[in-house]
């Protein structure tokens, strides 16, 4: 470590500074600040070597004391150090550390003499100092500072007058729910990428809850095997695992979940060590033990010394009736502040791209309105490889992924302007979306549900209506959108897996080359693709003349592909969310406003499901969908984007 003043610097021993600050309390006043987690002396440089020469009369004046209490009391010789550290004073080499001290001592005072010194030689020749003049030095901010590394600030317990907050983010995450198959196989691999790349504290505290009789040891165990590093920096991975997993900690919290929940807060304490921490709680629990979780959380489990977060899985409810209860209940323990409902294929960069693409690109937001785009598709297609077990009676594709991830999707590429990137300013806008979203009519949806023979692996039973497929028109009755079909399909076991938002444009009024293209003029449409699967990236298909002579025009596709552009492995959308929530972005979140809406216009739909008046279309596993979506499209003068 060095003491730095404009372009003077010696070397200073860091274990002579610890102790000395240990010794002489005088001294300590001058540390002002934590800095990060290190220690930082201010000295301003108009009387630098004055300060300096009184902390060398004050180290003197210490050592001569201590000297002599140390003979005439030598059992209470550094009584200061044994009350700041009873683990080191009981250390049978403690004679041999305090030779050491006084030794190391001495060495700093002999340090900051030559410093001293050489600074008084300097500042007597103008002519070759680069330093301001004093007047200049009063009216800036203290540039010459003694640091000591984060290791000292954490590992020694100084009497200094220096705030909690100073000594650098605490956080501790539990996970509720530690041993299902999201917490191993997506959140605690998100947390460690985290971790890994630097964006969680050193000192975090990650905590698995769940009802399983395991230890610290067995659950680290459990989730070691799904822990990687990043392709692209594999350095010291096997260092950042180890010290990922020695802050990872278990609690069986049985089947009391109020006394579960009181036993976390007080593990967690026990890891804070009373200083001051913030705390984010993943409920990762099935919907029916939710509210008992989250109360008992609530109530038991909330610090006192820092905010609080709780994030909640979808499906939020079963309708609009259930997912207002539900909200009611969270409303009642928690602020909407505090509640973070995640879905992870909003953490696709794709969504995070669509607000960077229309407001910071002056070629696309001008013509983002009926006045130039004649229809917006989103299309999230799954196929045989890609089936979760998310499929279970009773939820299906539209609660799982139309309520959610679909609207959400719309209200991104619709909304107007927010007057800053503020997450409460981007929900805002995307609420007017919403409700401005006529309700479904039923003639303009299309259910369907794959067949599956005995052999192959499902999700559903052939006797239930869960639709596996969903296909919808919408319309924003807007001014800007007024008209405009946003035509959204949702499917699982289909031919190929892709999720994509195409943006059709209007016809050129008038098109002087109309019968110059080869082939049907709707297909010369010009369109925006933002392709998310299979390969990201973004293209712009325009009309251009085909090479050679005569004048024949063709359709072509402007590609930037993500791969080929960008050398870097793109993180995991649980990664993106849980960042979020750490710093506290939360317009990738659904409020609870938003959560309304989105009920509000898909309950027609569901009641005439309760009713048996619409039933799914059956569909071959592996292959396109029902039939009856390419008539919903056609209907709408939209041609498929399959064909």
């Amino acid at each position: 470590m060095s003491v730095s003043f404009s372009h003077f610097s010696i070397p200073i021993s860091e274990s002579s500074i610890a102790r000395s600050i240990s010794l002489f309390p005088d001294a300590a006043n001058r540390f002002r600040s934590l800095r990060g987690s290190r220690l930082v002396l201010y000295v301003g440089a108009g009387n630098f070597c004055r300060r300096f020469f009184g902390l060398k009369l004050q180290m003197l004046k210490r050592l001569k004391i201590q000297q002599r209490n140390r003979k005439r009391e030598p059992a209470n010789e550094f009584k200061s150090i044994r009350n700041q550290d009873k683990d080191q004073s009981e250390n049978p080499l403690r004679n041999l550390a305090n030779d050491e001290l006084f030794s190391e001592a001495a060495s700093t005072i002999s340090s900051l003499n030559d410093f001293t010194e050489e600074h008084t030689r300097s500042t007597s020749q103008p002519k070759e100092s680069s330093l301001p003049s004093s007047q200049n030095v009063i009216s800036k901010k203290p540039d010459a500072s003694l640091e000591l590394p984060s290791s000292f600030v954490q590992t020694h317990s100084l009497n200094l007058n220096v705030d909690d907050h100073h000594r650098g983010p605490s956080l501790c995450i539990a996970v509720i729910g530690a041993t299902g198959e999201l917490a191993r196989k997506k959140i605690f691999p998100a947390l460690f990428a985290l971790y890994y790349s630097g964006f969680l504290p050193e000192n975090v505290g990650i905590f698995g809850y769940s009802r399983k009789n395991l230890t610290d040891e067995d659950l680290r165990s459990l989730i070691a095997s799904t822990l990687t590093c990043r392709i692209d920096h594999e350095q010291n991975c096997e260092d950042k695992m180890d010290a990922f997993l020695s802050r990872t900690y278990y609690l069986n919290g049985g089947y009391d979940n109020k006394e579960g929940m009181s036993k976390l807060n007080a593990r967690m304490e026990q890891i804070e060590e009373g200083y001051r921490a913030n705390r984010i709680f993943y409920l990762s629990v099935p919907q029916e033990a939710l509210l008992d979780v989250a109360s008992s959380l609530a109530n038991n489990a909330q610090t006192k010394k820092g905010w609080n977060r709780i994030i909640i899985e979808k499906p939020f409810g079963f309708d609009a009736l259930s997912s207002q209860w539900f909200t009611k209940s969270l409303l009642s323990n928690f602020e909407e502040k505090q509640i973070y409902r995640i879905d992870h294929l909003l953490g696709r960069n794709l969504i995070e791209n669509l607000t960077v693409l229309r407001f910071s690109n002056l070629v696309f937001e001008p013509l983002w309105s009926r006045t130039y785009i004649r229809n917006v598709q989103v299309l999230l297609s799954e196929d045989l490889g890609m089936q979760s077990g998310r499929y279970f009676d009773g939820y299906g594709v539209i609660r799982d992924i139309v309520h959610s991830h679909m609207l959400q999707t719309i209200a991104l590429l619709a909304m107007e302007p927010p007057i800053s990137l503020d997450g409460e300013d981007i929900r805002n806008e995307k609420v007017k979306v919403l409700r401005s979203i006529r309700k479904l009519d039923p003639s303009d949806v299309i259910l369907g549900q794959y067949k599956a023979t005995s052999g192959e692996r499902v999700d559903v039973s052939l006797s239930s209506l869960t639709p596996t497929f969903f296909a919808a028109a919408l319309y924003i009755d807007n001014g800007r959108w007024d008209g405009v079909p946003f035509l959204i399909k949702a499917g699982v076991g289909l031919i190929k897996h892709r999720v994509e938002i195409r943006i059709q444009f209007n016809h050129v009024p008038g098109n002087l080359y109309r019968e110059r293209f080869r082939h049907n003029t709707d297909l010369a449409t010009n369109e925006l693709i933002l392709r998310d699967v299979p390969d990201e990236a973004i293209l712009v298909k325009i009309n251009n003349k085909i090479p050679g002579l005569g004048l024949q025009l063709d359709a072509s596709e402007l590609n930037l592909l993500y791969k080929d552009k960008y050398n870097v492995e793109v993180p995991d959308s649980y990664e993106h969310l849980l960042l979020d929530v750490i710093d506290g972005d939360n317009h990738l979140f659904l409020r609870s406003d938003e959560l309304a809406a989105a009920w509000s216009i898909l309950t027609p739909v569901l009641q005439e499901i309760d009713r048996n008046n619409i039933a799914p279309e059956l569909y071959e596993l592996g292959g396109r969908g029902p039939v009856g979506a390419y008539y919903l499209w056609a209907k709408h003068g939209v041609r498929w984007a399959d064909d």
